[in-house]
């Protein structure tokens, strides 16, 4: 009988319990190569909670096992460069930007897996070609905010979520209190649903403190 110890000294040697521990840590992938079949993950979470920097380390694993990839991002976000997703923490990958989401189908290719970022700011017609290319047996990681500074659903993400095969949730820690966050409160720019920015005009709170002093709605036509 074999031991694995697990970070903080846990010992264990059933492998179920270990996968398990594994699955909560982090995203692993169900197959690789078994089959043609594709499948939707998406990523979500607030501004601030690794939502690109997660997406990186799945399309970094999928160059490691050797398959075509493309990532895509959304023109209009320009914030670090034009060409890659960059992180807040500045970890990077090529990527193409593209102001239509028909737009990703004449880039794409023969290619295993693709990854979107931002899939918040895509029009609609994303969601049906997610599902398209999975059902191409192609892997879709997607990357977004599932909520707008107002905490309610954000462009086409509540679609993605519900088709998704995979979900992932993550959080950021409340500016205000050090707790678990899940709102992106903005701090300052109008009542646009759109407007692209950084620490400079958002932070993320949890719960009580996004309630506590909730952002205003914006004017009704």
């Amino acid at each position: 009988m074999k031991w694995i110890f697990l970070p903080f000294g846990y010992p264990v040697f059933d492998t179920t319990i270990l996968r398990s521990f594994l699955r909560t840590k982090m995203f692993i992938e169900p197959h690789i190569r078994q089959g043609p079949g594709g499948w939707i993950e998406v990523i979500c979470g607030s501004m601030f909670s690794g939502k690109t920097e997660e997406l990186i380390r799945r399309m970094k694993r999928v160059r490691i096992a050797n398959l075509s990839s493309k990532v895509f991002k959304p023109a209009m976000d320009n914030r670090y460069h034009t060409a890659r997703i960059v992180s807040h923490d500045e970890q990077w990958f090529e990527s193409i930007a593209v102001a239509h989401s028909e737009q990703i189908i004449q880039h794409i290719g023969e290619v295993d897996v693709i990854g979107i970022d931002e899939a918040q700011f895509f029009d609609p017609s994303v969601v049906d070609l997610c599902e398209a290319l999975a059902n191409r047996g192609i892997r879709v990681i997607v990357a977004g905010l599932d909520m707008d500074y107002l905490g309610k659903p954000f462009g086409p993400m509540p679609q993605l979520l519900s088709l998704a095969d995979y979900v992932t949730k993550l959080h950021a820690i409340c500016q205000r209190c050090g707790s678990i966050a899940h709102y992106s409160y903005r701090i300052t720019g109008g009542d646009k649903q759109v407007l692209i920015g950084e620490k400079n005009l958002y932070e993320p709170r949890c719960r009580i403190c996004f309630r506590n002093d909730p952002p205003s709605d914006p004017p009704q036509p």
